[in-house]
């Protein structure tokens, strides 16, 4: 990973977030995380990866956003994120879940390309990034599947549940409001959970169903 100055200032916002979400981190994942926040802003004039341009906005409103869901979602040993765009919230996932393997599926090439290059400049070893649309490729079993901004929360299901295992958990994170899906055959919904980005940021939630065994 490239040793590239950070401003002091970002590192007391990464800190204190962590603070309030009282989690202790590595100071390897505190780096790596500072560095993503580096890589969005230094991609994202030319690729347009998001509408946060600046550093200091990136690590608040994407990477701890990303951070505070982790703290909410079941560990699993896979994890799909499905249509992850610029690798959110999949490559901070990977940073805080060494142990777990992440899969990126996203359809825009140049996004693809920029997670790739992300994986290499922070040396992840637990992550890919797939290039395609989520209903053409062919689906590998999960057994965690994220879609946060795939589609409308009752398609993202359909879309999503080929990627999961029998028994898997489908997780669609959204604004402060769970959704209110139609569940596809084989679903069953199991929990809606409130969580606060931290720092000041919105409060969110995230939508949880299960596939059962049998589907």
């Amino acid at each position: 990973m490239e040793d590239l100055p950070t401003p002091q200032s970002e590192r007391d916002l990464l800190d204190r977030g962590l603070r309030e979400l009282d989690l202790q981190l590595l100071e390897s994942q505190r780096a790596a995380l500072l560095e993503l926040a580096g890589q969005v802003e230094s991609w994202g004039a030319r690729l347009n990866l998001s509408g946060h341009r600046d550093r200091q906005t990136i690590l608040h409103r994407l990477i701890l956003d990303a951070v505070a869901l982790s703290t909410v979602l079941p560990a699993s040993e896979t994890i799909a994120d499905l249509g992850s765009g610029a690798g959110f919230p999949g490559l901070p996932l990977a940073i805080l879940r060494p142990e777990s393997w992440i899969t990126l599926i996203d359809a825009r090439q140049r996004r693809h390309f920029f997670q790739r290059a992300v994986i290499r400049a922070l040396r992840l070893e637990n992550v890919e990034s797939l290039w395609g649309r989520v209903e053409v490729l062919q689906p590998t079993p999960h057994a965690l599947v994220v879609a946060q901004a795939l589609a409308n929360p009752t398609r993202a299901l359909e879309l999503m549940l080929p990627w999961a295992a029998p028994n898997a958990l489908l997780a669609i994170p959204s604004a402060q409001a769970p959704p209110r899906p139609t569940l596809p055959a084989g679903l069953v919904a199991e929990k809606s959970l409130i969580y606060s980005v931290p720092c000041g940021g919105a409060a969110r939630s995230v939508w949880i169903a299960r596939r059962s065994a049998s589907g």
